[in-house]
């Protein structure tokens, strides 16, 4: 579908395409094996963002250049850290909700190209569907630098593979394979290197062209507040908003495209 060739800069350490409804996010800065400043965490931040406000983006996947997905956070500014105003400055000065992949409408799919650690790793978390690379490995890396789970990752992990899986992960450090990702169910897909974009572009172009762009954000809202409710509130909440989608011009449109035999036209998300 597309390469990093066609790619245009989208802030610092970043290259972005839209094709097909896909917006593409690459980390790029391959020759660092993809380790993220500060700038270019905001700048990034920034870019799904804006991914989610275009209406003409349905889905976003988010990959590494090179042979890398992302190693974490640069060396540098790992080192930086040990001043207490550089502290501040990421607490303090990084202008985004940590968790702002989850709050926002648009789904999100990480094509795990190569390695992720870190805060590398806790990206492709944030994805709501991983797409691995066969060589590929992965790591918390935490404990081994003298660091607690950071940016929600010890929110999200037992939420996706258990609490056992999880605390394996995060109190060893220790790097697994694409097989072990998908038995515990880390990620949804592995597959040889160059054909995890290709597929993660895929994948997320038939959600923009025949999914309906409202119903994939309220049915992302409904499963990260469900987290965090009972099942008779979530039961509840589901037959208030049904009630809602079975009124909405969505699903006449659904229902139409499906006697004529054609694509849906679904119309933008309201706020995108």
């Amino acid at each position: 579908m597309l390469s990093v060739l066609e790619a245009e800069p989208a802030g610092c350490g970043l290259r972005a395409a839209t094709h097909a409804g896909v917006r593409t996010i690459w980390f790029d800065r391959p020759d660092q094996r993809n380790t993220m400043t500060l700038d270019m965490f905001r700048d990034y931040y920034a870019a799904l963002l804006a991914a989610d406000r275009d209406p003409e983006v349905g889905a976003i996947v988010v990959t590494g250049a090179g042979d890398w997905f992302c190693a974490g956070a640069d060396p540098g500014a790992l080192e930086a850290l040990l001043d207490e105003r550089h502290r501040d400055q990421l607490t303090k000065e990084f202008g985004f909700e940590p968790h702002l992949p989850i709050t926002l409408g648009t789904p999100i799919v990480a094509a795990v190209n190569g390695g992720g650690a870190g805060l590398g790793l806790v990206h492709a978390l944030y994805a709501d569907v991983r797409f691995m690379a066969t060589r590929a490995r992965l790591a918390t890396a935490f404990s081994r630098l003298g660091l607690i789970a950071e940016y929600g990752s010890a929110w999200l992990l037992p939420r996706l593979v258990g609490v056992g899986n999880a605390l394996d992960l995060l109190v060893s450090g220790r790097k697994i394979d694409a097989a072990e990702a998908l038995r515990i169910g880390l990620v949804q897909r592995v597959l040889p290197r160059d054909e995890v974009l290709a597929q993660a572009q895929a994948y997320a172009a038939d959600l923009a062209a025949h999914c309906s762009p409202a119903s994939m954000a309220v049915i992302r809202r409904q499963v990260f507040a469900g987290l965090e409710c009972g099942i008779a509130e979530a039961a509840a909440d589901a037959s208030r908003l049904m009630t809602a989608s079975l009124a909405g011009a969505d699903f006449g449109e659904a229902l139409a495209s499906q006697v004529q035999r054609r694509t849906p036209r679904f119309a933008p998300r309201a706020g995108a």
